[in-house]
């Protein structure tokens, strides 16, 4: 964890109170009062999920949202679900992580330089945020790449994808999002002083269970990651 004082320890907090969104406000605390079967002895998270990681991350690992009875759930990004399982086992395997087991915020999960964040910090209903939900959070993913300085950007899925570029259009260092294609393994070096982008398809269930995702297209990328940032 960050230091009390610590800018990322106070931002950290600023979004745990975030109440900007009256719909994901309302489902994510639904969801926590109503709870799962197969968690209802868990006292669920159910609010705004905080950034986790090396606070001298190179990499920012940037994710779409916490999952209902995931990190809505344990409160840590990633945690408590199968894409997490696949997540963290990717980065075990590319040295980003400690451990490849991701069951709950206190299991001694570290990540090696590299940090977790989201474009949108609470559980959306269906996994899919409204955009003018993922425009409250931006503010949030600014402060993190201000404070980080990360060289490189990972971000799973296209709206992550998109996320970014959007930072980067509304500060006028681009002019547009076009000509930067999502796909996963692209690569993108958008500006001069900006970190390196990377992509890689979300590792939903809908994607690892399918095999539109796998274990070795996840290393792939993370090698090039690490190469880049070893250079």
């Amino acid at each position: 964890m960050p230091e009390a004082s610590s800018p990322l320890r106070v931002l950290n907090e600023e979004i745990v109170c975030c109440r900007k969104c009256p719909r994901l406000v309302k489902y994510r605390e639904k969801v926590a009062r109503d709870k799962r079967r197969a968690y209802r002895d868990w006292e669920y998270w159910g609010k705004p999920v905080p950034g986790f990681g090396d606070v001298q991350a190179e990499l920012l690992i940037l994710g779409l949202a916490p999952a209902a009875h995931g990190a809505n759930r344990t409160g840590r990004m990633f945690t408590g679900d199968r894409s997490g399982d696949f997540l963290y086992g990717a980065l075990h395997k590319a040295g980003f992580a400690n451990q490849p087991a991701s069951l709950n915020r206190h299991d001694g999960l570290e990540l090696q330089h590299a940090y977790n964040a989201a474009a949108c910090r609470c559980a959306p209903p269906d996994n899919k945020p409204l955009p003018r939900e993922v425009s409250n959070c931006r503010s949030y993913l600014e402060r993190e790449l201000e404070i980080l300085k990360p060289k490189a950007i990972l971000a799973l899925g296209r709206i992550a994808w998109d996320a970014y570029l959007e930072i980067l259009k509304q500060r006028g260092i681009i002019a547009s999002r076009t000509p930067y294609k999502f796909a996963h393994g692209a690569e993108a070096e958008v500006a001069a002083g900006t970190p390196r982008l990377f992509a890689v398809y979300h590792p939903s269930q809908q994607n690892t269970q399918t095999g539109r995702v796998t274990p070795a297209m996840y290393s792939k990328v993370l090698l090039r990651i690490r190469r880049f940032l070893e250079m």
